[in-house]
């Protein structure tokens, strides 16, 4: 199986052994604490844009504790202030100042240099008395070496930030401080937290995502891409052959043919989005078989597709005579795409149940096509199902992820993050947020997975994870042109090419990217 662009997530104890290894001098831990400092400020500015930017004027507090992730929220400062003069920064010492080890004391150092007068220190005291206004949280206090308790001013402090009213958005340093402590109270929340170098597994704990918010893996080059581990966070590289030139000598069988089966007269719009992605994703054929009510008019819509109108049940849904038009097509095909706006009546998952049982080419599965007794059937070309958590109680049995999954099953598990796994590694993937929590999202991501599987249908977990992150991705760069509320979820088509034309060696600015300067 081809490899899966990655990196892998590592628990507290392993991401310490790593880095004793591999940051063994005072100038390879500088070096990255610059490097961090430079990409957390970055992201910042990225992550900003979904609520309209970071103000000139921008007050910033920059919470610190003694280590290295105090460094490294000192020099994000530092960094922003380079580049925004008019900005101010409040940075509060959570055990004083006298208790900065060496690199950190450097990075105060300059950031004092850097801002001037616009930087002060501030005692945990003063700030308790203080009501000001902060655009930017930054939470540098403890790394993912803390171990609880904490002391009680440390404890105050951090309630205060929490309940503070005038924060816009709160970011985090690797992990959220306090994270594994003795209560959620004792964390300081983020909205973004940034993991430096390594994703942690506390950052991907579903437990843990109030406090976590949504994270973010700075990539600084210390991994190559390997299986070697079971847990693992996508990388934006996945889609970089979708970027490249196609072959000269090329046509539209070349590049798969997928069949549709979706739409009902509930749901008119889900199979047109998921067409629609479809389409989008590449794929030289299509067919959509939806009720004939409404094929003419889905057929002036897009007219690159095969509409074929089917007999429709009293309730507007795909009775079964559909499923001999579809056999009849299923030769001709490289992959099925099943489900988008089907509805829930009983009459239409008899013959769903027999056409995924039937089929010769692998099947993806989403929304009303998620029954237990559908996916439970899997075709030996194997299937992807999509559900979001409700459905994937409703198929799972209670099973976890892994349990679940299998060899020629992939679980696309959708959420914040997605996880997909084909029975034992996980991936997560840490694109998108909140602009995809809106109806079709996901008949989208349906549409991407079934046209990018058409065209490579012997590797289903690949066509999996490439169709998440380039959903996640596109819906980033939505979000950060046009704002998390007022948009539709068909605009998320303006950004698919966008998102492959995207430096994606570079990631969205901030995220990715140093060469690797220690191998």
């Amino acid at each position: 199986m081809e490899c899966i662009p990655s990196h892998p997530v590592l628990t507290c104890a392993e991401a310490k052994a790593w880095e004793v290894a591999l940051l063994n001098s005072p100038a390879k831990e500088w070096r990255v604490l610059r490097q961090a400092g430079t990409a957390i400020a970055n992201a910042v500015e990225e992550d900003f844009l979904e609520i309209g930017g970071l103000p000139v004027e921008a007050r910033l507090l920059v919470l610190v504790g003694k280590g290295h992730n105090g460094g490294d929220a000192l020099l994000a400062a530092a960094s922003l202030f380079a580049k925004r003069r008019h900005i101010t920064v409040d940075v509060v010492f959570a055990f004083g100042s006298a208790c900065l080890r060496p690199l950190a004391k450097r990075a105060w150092q300059i950031l004092q240099r850097t801002g001037k007068k616009s930087v002060r220190g501030v005692s945990v005291a003063q700030f308790l008395l203080e009501d000001l206004t902060y655009a930017l949280s930054l939470d540098g206090v403890f790394g993912f070496q803390f171990r609880p308790p904490i002391d009680a001013a440390t404890s105050q402090l951090f309630a205060a930030v929490n309940r503070h009213p005038e924060i816009t958005l709160r970011a985090a340093v690797d992990l959220p401080s306090g994270l594994g402590g003795e209560g959620k109270a004792s964390v300081l929340r983020a909205d973004f937290t940034y993991a430096t170098g390594i994703v942690k597994t506390p950052a991907v704990v579903p437990e843990n995502g109030a406090s976590v918010g949504r994270l973010r893996y700075l990539d600084f080059g210390f991994f190559r891409d390997d299986h070697s581990t079971i847990s693992r966070v996508l990388r934006p590289k996945i889609l970089r052959p979708l970027g490249k030139l196609r072959g000269a000598h090329t046509d539209k069988r070349t590049y798969g043919h997928l069949l549709v089966v979706a739409g009902s007269r509930s749901f008119p719009g889900a199979a047109l989005m998921a067409a629609q992605a479809a389409l989008c994703s590449g794929v030289g054929l299509l067919t959509a078989f939806v009720p004939k009510s409404f094929a003419a008019e889905y057929a002036v819509c897009f007219p690159e597709a095969i509409w074929v109108g089917c007999p429709e049940t009293k309730d507007g849904g795909l009775a079964p005579a559909t499923l001999a038009l579809v056999r009849e097509k299923l030769p001709r095909a490289t992959a099925l795409l099943i489900g988008p706006g089907l509805g829930a009546e009983a009459q239409v998952f008899g013959w769903i149940n027999q056409l995924v049982y039937e089929s010769t080419v692998p099947v993806v599965l989403d929304a009303d096509a998620l029954r237990s007794e559908v996916v439970e059937c899997a075709p030996k070309a194997g299937l992807i199902c999509t559900p979001h958590s409700g459905e994937y109680q409703r198929i799972s049995a209670n099973r976890s992820l892994t349990e679940f999954a299998a060899s020629n099953r992939i679980v696309v598990l959708k959420g914040s993050p997605t996880r997909i796994s084909a029975g034992r590694t996980v991936f997560y993937s840490l694109f998108g947020g909140p602009v995809l929590a809106r109806g079709g999202s996901g008949d989208v991501l349906a549409g991407l997975a079934g046209g990018l599987l058409s065209q490579n249908s012997s590797n289903l977990l690949l066509a999996a994870c490439c169709g998440v992150v380039w959903h996640g991705f596109a819906a980033d760069l939505l979000a950060r042109h046009q704002g998390q509320v007022a948009i539709k979820t068909t605009q998320l088509f303006d950004y698919l090419p966008l998102a492959l034309r995207y430096e994606v060696n570079g990631g969205l600015s901030g995220w990715a990217n140093a060469r690797c300067w220690w191998f």
